[in-house]
């Protein structure tokens, strides 16, 4: 695990600084299993997404832009920490058994944040880890509201309760009290106490979004930093009334009601007068769930755009989300970066933003973009990625080049992404020298604990899971 004293030497360094950057007020808006193409502007042919569409044109959009993990928690924690999760002892998937979850000694950006200034606030979806020291009280964030991991699971009995618990559904306390479990239902939390069980699935997306609206107004003044990670569009699907039935598909109901929370977010900035000093960015965690499949062939509707299967898997379409930002201070309307960036960068993205340098242990996989951002482009292409798969499955990105590596019965492929984005050919034996140099360069990022530059550093796990090609490898040259 992160020192202690790491922090402490980051603090004092933000100390020593006086603080002297821009401090825009930030906004993460993170939507749960939605696929590149349930936005508008990337070719959705169902749901409706004006406000994401305006919000695009406002913006910047990245054509090239992955997540970490294509699941929940890994995918999280690489945004909150700019960490690859297996470094840190986490799971792809945290469930209401697992008894670990994020340690607070990682930093993550709502600590980075705060020790500038920053007030910060989660609301919606954690999974991160459902109880203390690892909810979002315990990693940056002054207030949280919302359930602790996805809708589709259920209440743990270590889970405190709050005294004046709301119990629906027919409950009673003391069946709550004695180990109630069902799927499906699920714990509302506000701080680290939960406040409603089962949580009103119907009304999540509305309240989290009045939550956030109230967060934001008591903090126009800022710097301010909201994490709005929401429950949809992850199954089991649920709207408002206002939403319910409005496009006849129960997915698209779900995905308008989506971008109607974002234009409330981005109306109230611009009522507050701040929309030009705020930074909001919208994405997902990873790609769509396996019913995009289904949506296809009934709707004429492709989650995943272009791209190869969806959520879990490690190809394009489980990894390349829908992803833009948009700063009118900074950040030129209508502009495009169609350079690989990854969910990853984030954490370094906003601490060159503040001014702040992190510590050598913290951030090993975040490669700032900032100067992209600003359309001040930085002359380097970005640092190789790495992706994972729910099945154990690693690939590298670099450049044009992504190499999947082999995995239990499944062997390594290339795709060449500049002229097969959608990977249906595979080039391994066609180039085995790329194969091979890519081969060494992941390994290399394994075994230095950091796909960054600087120090050597420990992964917290002896060896990443499911490194099969690891056995016969060679150590990486200095």
């Amino acid at each position: 695990m992160k020192i202690i004293l790491g922090l402490l030497l980051f603090f004092f360094s933000l100390h020593l600084q006086g603080f002297a950057a821009d401090k825009p007020n930030v906004i993460i808006i993170f939507i749960d299993d939605m696929g590149y193409g349930d936005v508008g502007f990337n070719g959705a042919k169902g749901p409706k997404t004006p406000e994401l569409d305006r919000m695009g044109k406002e913006g910047m959009i990245f054509d090239d832009f992955y997540v970490g993990c294509a699941v929940c928690s890994g995918s999280r924690t690489a945004l909150m920490t700019g960490t690859h999760y297996q470094r840190l002892s986490m799971n792809a998937v945290l469930f209401p058994q697992s008894s670990h979850g994020l340690h607070p000694d990682e930093m993550t950006i709502a600590e980075m944040l705060k020790g500038v200034g920053y007030k910060t606030a989660c609301v919606g979806k954690w999974h991160l880890g459902h109880l203390p020291p690892c909810l979002p009280t315990y990693q940056g964030f002054d207030s949280y509201y919302g359930i602790p991991y996805s809708n589709d699971m259920w209440i743990d009995p270590a889970s405190k309760l709050s005294k004046d618990l709301v119990v629906r559904e027919g409950l009673t306390r003391a069946q709550v009290e004695a180990g109630h479990k069902k799927r499906n239902w699920v714990p509302l939390i506000r701080g680290e106490e939960v406040i409603e069980y089962p949580a009103n699935q119907k009304t999540l997306t509305k309240r989290y979004t009045e939550e956030s609206v109230k967060f934001i107004k008591e903090n126009k003044d800022g710097p301010f930093f909201l994490y709005l990670p929401h429950t949809m569009v992850h199954l089991p699907l649920a709207v408002s009334k206002e939403f319910e039935g409005r496009t006849g598909k129960l997915i698209w109901d779900a995905i308008e009601e989506v971008d109607w929370s974002v234009g409330q977010i981005l109306k109230t900035v611009k009522e507050l007068k701040i929309a030009d000093n705020t930074l909001v960015v919208f994405t997902s965690d990873n790609g769509p769930e396996k019913t995009w499949t289904k949506r296809a062939e009934l709707h004429k509707h492709q989650s995943n755009g272009i791209y190869r299967e969806g959520k879990r898997s490690i190809y394009e379409g489980g990894h390349r989300v829908p992803f833009f930002i948009r700063w009118p201070a900074k950040v030129e309307a209508g502009s495009t970066w169609d350079e690989p960036v990854c969910q990853t960068d984030l954490l370094a993205t906003f601490a060159e933003m503040v001014g702040a340098k992190l510590p050598p242990d913290a951030g090993e996989d975040s490669d700032s973009f900032y100067m992209d951002l600003l359309g001040r482009k930085r002359g380097i292409a970005r640092l190789p990625m790495i992706h994972h798969s729910s099945n154990g499955r690693f690939a590298i990105r670099d450049g044009q080049w992504k190499l999947v590596m082999p995995h239990a019965k499944s062997r390594v492929e290339l795709y060449d992404l500049s002229t097969d984005p959608s990977e249906k050919k595979d080039l391994a034996k066609a180039h085995p020298e790329i194969v091979n140099r890519l081969t060494e360069s992941i390994t290399r990022v394994v075994l230095l604990g950091r796909s960054t530059p600087g120090p050597k550093q420990s992964n917290d796990t002896p060896a990443w899971p499911d490194l099969a090609w690891m056995k016969s490898a060679s150590k990486p040259k200095r």
